[in-house]
């Protein structure tokens, strides 16, 4: 059945927490933003495709003389070690398992800032400092360095997405009931490069989800349609993401803030803010525990228990775990703004992962299968995504050294 595999890619493609910050990027970047959220879409489909045909090669039949796919990978790192064979040996195990705990570790970074966030807001009546309102985030996270199996976190992560939809079609529905002073003059046709280029990384990386696409295709019972689920479900997102933006755009207007259900009524925000608090919270523990098995596999030791029969974290394995959370929580308190390092984490990592990494697979991988129309969208794609990750990359962290610089000032 298909039907198991298309509620877990709509978690992935639709139901991240951070479709909050769509409608302030929307903001910065007009209605480019619209054709960008759309045509994301696109290529994000696109590149998820081209990304799982990597993982079969084509055989001839002995007797038949017939050509079959066989698949003979199983996950994006041995796409990318396949892909780097002969050339890069050494690089593809080392920069595979970079980018893919950059990457995680981004993720747990960006959900301990909006859990911050929120609990600041949550507690602006009694004046709590925000480096408390980390610090207390951090304590309630603490459960997850002990962490010895996925399927509890599995099945929260569903439940909070789950949730998560129920957040986002409340936050619609007041939209909606202010649909009498919409605004289209909210959106603009000229904006900021600097904005714009910031937004795009934004973009991107709410859509990102090619690292679980191998595991997931490899999981379903009738992998014939893989391409059909995919071309449904980013179709979705894309409906669902656009019409959240527009309606916080025209709602809100200039004062959109980076996580939009601060714009909501006082009334109304504290309970929605409490949910997407729980949310944060509680799916924290995947990307965290997903980071911390790939470090721990770089060493059998970390991984292995004190007592084979026991299923109790090994004392390495603490520390390296230990010094992941301290990271996210680190980064969490040097970078304030939620957009600006959610917009870098789309230029590196999702850019890396979603345009420019699967096109290069595909073009190394199965160039003599292809034909010059395929050739030419996938070094179009990468040629974009080239071009995003760099100017993106210079403008979040030229904004980030920024914000950093003036929220020292106002310590001093």
């Amino acid at each position: 059945m298909i039907f198991p595999h298309l509620l877990s890619f709509y978690n992935l493609a639709l139901c991240g927490i951070f479709v909050l910050g769509l409608p302030f990027a929307l903001v910065q970047s007009g209605y480019v933003g619209l054709v960008l959220l759309v045509l994301s879409a696109w290529v994000c489909n696109h590149t998820g495709r081209t990304l799982v045909s990597c993982l079969y090669e084509e055989e001839m039949s002995g007797g038949s003389g017939s050509v079959s796919k066989v698949r003979v990978r199983t996950s994006y790192q041995d796409i990318m070690e396949a892909c780097c064979k002969g050339l890069w040996p050494n690089w593809s195990g080392v920069g595979g398992l970079m980018v893919n705990v950059i990457e995680l570790l981004m993720t747990c970074t960006l959900y301990l800032l909006v859990s911050t966030s929120l609990l600041f807001d949550s507690l602006s009546w009694v004046a709590v400092p925000r480096s408390v309102c980390s610090l207390v985030s951090l304590v309630f996270l603490l459960p997850c360095l002990l962490l010895t199996d996925l399927r509890p976190v599995s099945t929260l992560s569903l439940l909070c997405s789950l949730a998560h939809i129920l957040i986002s079609l409340l936050v619609m529905l007041y939209c909606l009931s202010c649909a009498s002073s919409w605004s289209w003059s909210s959106l603009s046709l000229s904006v900021d490069p600097e904005d714009f280029l910031v937004s795009v990384g934004v973009i991107i990386f709410s859509y990102t989800s090619q690292i679980f696409l191998p595991p997931l295709e490899g999981s379903m019972e009738d992998r014939g349609q893989f391409n059909v689920m995919l071309g449904w479900t980013h179709g979705a997102a894309c409906i669902m993401k656009t019409m959240f933006s527009l309606l916080a755009v025209l709602t809100w207007g200039p004062e959109t803030s980076e996580v939009i259900t601060d714009n909501l009524p006082s009334d109304l925000r504290p309970l929605v803010n409490l949910c997407l608090l729980a949310k944060a919270q509680l799916s924290y523990p995947l990307p965290f525990y997903a980071a911390a098995e790939i470090l721990q596999t770089c060493n059998r030791d970390v991984s292995r228990p004190l007592n084979p029969n026991c299923q109790a974290v090994s004392r390495p394995a603490l520390v390296v775990r230990g010094a992941l959370l301290m990271t996210s929580y680190l980064l969490a308190l040097l970078v304030p703004r939620f957009s600006l390092l959610m917009g870098l984490t789309g230029s590196v990592t999702g850019a890396a992962m979603t345009l420019i990494l699967p096109c290069l697979f595909h073009l190394r991988l199965q160039w003599s299968r292809l034909t010059v129309k395929d050739r030419l969208i996938d070094v179009g794609i990468l040629s974009l995504g080239v071009i995003c990750s760099v100017s993106g990359v210079i403008c979040s962290v030229k904004r980030l050294l920024e914000d950093y610089n003036l929220h020292v000032g106002e310590k001093i």
